[in-house]
């Protein structure tokens, strides 16, 4: 073993101070990508579970159908 003691394991010949520092920013960065995604995830989700329902409804009274061109980026009436 390269340590004597849990405690010399701990201290890594002084520089433990940053070396737990990094593992500890890493660990919360990584856990803050994780929740960021599962947010996004979430409101991309209600986003089109939003859009669907407007369609349906939309589609349902008999208006007329608003169709997006992706190339133009603004909304037409069909």
């Amino acid at each position: 073993m390269a340590f004597d003691s849990l405690s010399a394991f701990l201290a890594m010949g002084g520089h433990g101070v940053y070396v737990w520092a990094a593992w500890g920013v890493t660990g919360l960065l990584l856990v803050g990508v994780v929740l960021h995604a599962r947010a996004e995830r979430r409101a991309l989700l209600r986003d089109l579970r939003r859009r669907a329902r407007r369609a349906r409804h939309h589609g349902a009274s008999g208006a007329a159908a608003t169709t997006v061109s992706h190339q133009e980026g603004h909304a037409r009436e069909s």
